[in-house]
């Protein structure tokens, strides 16, 4: 009976302890993240360097703690000495990575650092896979902290409460190094006013290396302390940079203090968001993100980012018409690919479409990001957008192709006027991440709703009308849908409202104060190049024969973002050039082995080359070039 009437009173203590211990994991996830995130938002807060490699090195401290803790003698002292070890080895590389790559191109725009870091990424992937194997590597237990605490009759592991005391006191050391010290005094003026700080005289090049060493160093602890969680893998670089980035943006650029806060935030949605409703794991973080953003712009704690002074070598020239050398080289381009089923191959033609439709998708990008001023992290949302619009009409409608790559465009544009209302009332990198939050929304949306949209196994069956089945027919097609659409992209800009959303761009204080509606204009731009990059994934899914959640990702979004910078955001002719190279490189290297190695090497070779992409280069060195030079 004594038992019978304590039952509910036990089952209420369990109930409690179940949540203290869910609200502690919560706790304990936000830890790890925030060591990469802090890291994350110091680097770019001083240097302005969106490192994509940041993951790599968290990756690179969780594989060198592994070997250094196996190493060394097993207990308490060397498994720390070995967690040390790992994260100062991974800001000396680094040290290695800025002073090498990075310093060589701080006077280069800064979205191509983004390009440089990225291929960092690629290089260490393929490196690591060769270095430390395919397979996934146990973390070891941490020595006098591998057992579990009784919370109400629910238990979570001793070493989780020690990452939610550790987490706190790195907060508290990097607050005070950064304003108690003099290096700390002098990273808060580089984040404030760049320009200023070299004025005074100090060395620019050795504060930016102490921040990088500084950051990787956290970076490598957060992969390095979370070993005995959830070991080491070759996807831990790619799985903790968004969630470092949704951190950084959402606690606000450069806010150490606001990276604490948004990681337990993030960390608490996500512990109880697998319970409440495990649909929202995929997405949480970036509707978290879109919210913060859209109500409060820069961040829980970050503060708005001044206007920079542009250096003379980085103002852009008025965009003229091409020349009469540019136009004839166009003319030969142009004879070239309706010639081309002559004298070539079924491969060639759908390789050459495909190139066609990737310009189109990345003239659409360049279009808003170039002359417009508006960078996105998330214009696959659009490109896979249409070609899920026209196969999803296709497959419930019957409708004719035709009209499938009409109607693609223009619920791409509707799409883009709905998410560019939020968009633009935020600039750099802030509306960027906004994108991403938004694209990723839409990927979610195509990826769980299997029941409409198939899934992960996608849409298929989405073939060409009769007519245009053979070969050469539809890439007469394609040919005929991405340059012309290309042509209008270029006209537009030589239009009123192409002058004035460059205008916009240039100084939107002058524009407003000339009476010109900045927002309305680069809404409009916005959804200008959605319409053109949901005429791209139109025609796509029919080139393809299907569609899957991939052109929808974040991987497809950076594809067309690092093709437009490839190319150079300084030229019209950039985006064919960039998305040219990037489709002939992926299509010859893909299918060897290291090939990410490969292309990452090819990519860091072109932005020391060429830091105003391959266009905007010979558009400075030729003058058949120069008039297409902004």
């Amino acid at each position: 009976m004594a038992h019978q009437a304590l039952a509910p009173f036990l089952q209420v203590d369990h109930a409690l302890g179940a949540f203290i211990v869910q609200f502690l994991t919560g706790l304990s996830d936000a830890a790890s993240l925030f060591f990469v995130a802090a890291g994350l938002s110091l680097i770019f807060g001083v240097s302005r360097v969106v490192n994509m490699a940041h993951g790599s090195f968290y990756m690179i401290g969780a594989y060198l703690a592994y070997f250094v803790i196996s190493f060394l003698p097993r207990g308490v002292f060397c498994f720390w000495s070995g967690i040390v070890i790992a994260a100062i080895a991974v800001g000396l590389f680094g040290v290695v990575i800025e002073v090498l790559l990075l310093r060589r191109l701080y006077r280069a725009p800064e979205l191509f650092m983004l390009m440089a870091t990225f291929a960092v990424l690629l290089v260490i992937q393929d490196l690591a896979l060769w270095l430390f194997g395919a397979e996934d590597l146990i973390g070891p237990r941490a020595p006098g902290l591998d057992g579990s605490v009784n919370i109400m009759g629910a238990l979570i592991p001793e070493y989780d409460i020690a990452l939610i005391i550790i987490a706190p006191l790195i907060l508290l050391g990097l607050w005070l190094l950064l304003n108690r010290t003099r290096w700390g005094v002098l990273i808060r003026a580089a984040t404030e006013d760049r320009e200023m700080l070299a004025a005074l005289g100090v060395n620019q090049k050795r504060l930016f290396t102490s921040v990088f060493f500084l950051g990787s160093c956290l970076a490598g602890f957060g992969g390095a302390i979370q070993l005995p969680k959830g070991g080491a893998d070759l996807l831990m670089d790619l799985n903790v940079i968004a969630a470092a980035f949704v951190i950084v943006v959402v606690g606000g650029m450069g806010s150490i203090g606001g990276a604490f806060l948004a990681a337990v935030i993030i960390g608490e949605l996500s512990s109880f968001g697998v319970l409440v409703l495990p649909q929202s794991t995929l997405v949480m973080m970036f509707l978290v993100m879109a919210v913060v953003l859209i109500v409060r712009p820069y961040g829980l704690l970050g503060k708005p980012e001044a206007e920079e002074y542009l250096p003379s070598e980085l103002v852009e020239s008025p965009i003229r018409p091409a020349s009469t050398k540019l136009r004839l080289l166009g003319l030969a381009v142009l004879i070239l690919l309706m010639t081309l089923p002559l004298f070539a191959g079924s491969f060639q033609l759908v390789l050459f479409g495909e190139i066609a439709i990737f310009a189109l998708a990345c003239m659409s990008l360049f279009f808003m990001m170039g002359p417009g001023g508006m960078v996105s992290f998330g214009h696959a949302a659009f490109f896979g957008g249409g070609a899920y619009a026209a196969a999803l009409f296709v497959h419930y409608a019957n409708t004719p192709m035709e009209l499938a790559i009409l109607l693609a465009p223009t619920c791409m544009a509707l799409l883009a006027l709905i998410i560019g209302w939020f968009c633009v009332r935020l600039s750099g990198v802030y509306l960027a991440m906004l994108t991403l939050a938004f694209a990723q929304i839409c990927w979610s949306i195509v990826f769980q709703w299997s029941g409409f949209t198939g899934g992960d196994d996608g849409v298929l069956g989405i073939w060409p009308a009769k007519w245009a089945s053979n070969e050469v027919i539809f890439y007469y097609l394609t040919i005929l849908i991405s340059i012309g659409g290309i042509l209008a992209l270029r006209y537009l800009l030589f239009t009123p409202f192409g002058y004035t959303m460059r205008a916009c761009r240039d100084s939107h204080l002058r524009a407003d104060s000339i009476g010109i509606h900045v927002k309305r204009q680069q809404w409009f731009a916005f959804a200008v190049a959605g319409l053109f990059a949901g005429l791209a994934g139109g025609i796509y899914v029919f080139s393809k024969g299907s569609v899957f959640p991939y052109e929808m990702s974040i991987s497809r979004s950076f594809d067309i973002l690092l093709s437009v910078l490839l190319g150079g955001i300084h030229s019209l002719s950039g985006p064919v050039v960039g998305s040219t190279a990037f489709i002939w490189l992926e299509d010859k290297i893909s299918r060897i082995h290291f090939w990410r190695l490969i292309l990452g090497s090819i990519y860091i070779f072109l932005v020391m080359a060429f830091p105003q992409g391959i266009a905007g280069y010979f558009s400075r060195r030729f003058e058949g070039f120069s008039s297409e030079h902004q």
